[in-house]
């Protein structure tokens, strides 16, 4: 299934029914009376977040959602019938933008939520609801209301434990691809993954996800190589793992592009969680590892790991110190929303 994680929608609810004038006219009666039934109230347009989706690609095919309008009402007390409502089947992480793609409308990050899109309007009165003491023969009658009619954006950011960062050909698909069953394109050659990969990586009978992105370059937030828009998807992650390419000659200088990027980037991506990797160390001697794994340090100015994607040397290693930063950050939430005020 091809990946998509933006997508243009328009949607309209339906518009309510027109109320009835009418009056009884049955043989025998021999006073009527008004006895024109309302209108039905429009369908409405919802969003609900469901499983087993990770991309919008339906989304590229219909763009058009218009719910049912009501049913106008009838002599004899009829009311019209209701329309229909229209359902949004989206991921989950799918945000709901306005036209200005800014205005965050809906964030549906949890599975079964349901947000009103677009409310349809009501059913018009008819003139039996106009009868009073006064006025017992009615002749008037409300019109239904419209509907509304929008255009919104989907943004979809993949719900996963842990982002994979990197630049190109930092091994981030084969540290993947060597931990979980996921299987993403992995080649010698820059940018071989062009769109977002998940995987159930497992360790010490625990499973967290695993999201690889395409790889950054210096840059990015400018627009060059494929930009930086997939790191969206590493927004919602409880920790971050940064690959370096130990073969390269500058591994100080990759380091900081990445951190680069994250801080052009903003928001408080920068400042999450962050694991630091020296990578393919199956390829370097003891004297090319001791130069690098010294200048990674001192670069990031803390603590790194050195592991292989490919000879899956050290990989339980780095996954268990993964498993235990997503553990933190999940007691740090425990607590902030033990913390938080109450509010009526």
């Amino acid at each position: 299934m091809k990946f998509l994680d933006l997508a243009k929608v328009y949607i309209r609810s339906g518009s309510g029914g027109g109320g009835c004038i009418s009056f009884r006219k049955e043989k025998f009666i021999e006073f009527g009376g008004p006895d024109g039934g309302d209108g039905g109230g429009g369908g409405s347009v919802w969003a609900v977040a469901v499983d087993g989706l990770n991309t919008l690609i339906d989304f590229r095919y219909q763009q058009h959602f218009f719910a049912k309008n009501g049913q106008a009402g009838m002599g004899k007390q009829r009311t019209g019938k209701d329309g229909d409502d229209i359902i949004l089947r989206v991921p989950v992480g799918t945000e709901i933008l306005d036209e200005d793609e800014e205005t965050v409308l809906a964030d549906m990050t949890e599975l079964g939520q349901r947000v009103q899109l677009a409310r349809g309007g009501n059913g018009g009165w008819g003139n039996l609801q106009f009868k009073s003491a006064t006025n017992q023969a009615p002749r008037r009658s409300n019109p239904g209301q419209d509907g509304v009619e929008r255009t919104l954006w989907l943004r979809l950011k993949l719900i996963a434990d842990v982002g994979l960062l990197g630049l190109p050909n930092a091994g981030k698909s084969t540290f993947l691809a060597a931990t979980s069953n996921a299987r993403p394109k992995v080649a010698d050659y820059p940018f071989t993954t062009l769109h977002p990969n998940l995987g159930v990586v497992g360790v010490d009978n625990t499973e967290f996800v695993v999201a690889d992105i395409p790889g950054l370059i210096e840059g990015a937030h400018e627009g060059r190589g494929l930009g930086h828009r997939f790191l969206g998807h590493v927004e919602r992650c409880a920790v971050l793992l940064h690959l370096v390419d130990g073969t390269s000659e500058t591994v100080a200088e990759d380091y900081q592009t990445i951190i680069g990027e994250l801080e052009a980037y903003g928001g408080e991506l920068a400042d999450r969680p962050r694991i630091t990797v020296l990578n393919k160390i199956d390829a370097m001697d003891e004297e090319l590892l001791a130069s690098a794994s010294a200048e990674l340090k001192k670069a990031c100015g803390g603590p790194i790991m050195m592991m292989s994607g490919v000879a899956k040397t050290n990989t339980v290693d780095v996954l268990r110190a993964l498993r235990g930063e997503i553990d933190a950050n999940r007691l740090r939430e425990t607590a902030g929303e033990e913390e938080a005020p109450w509010q009526p």
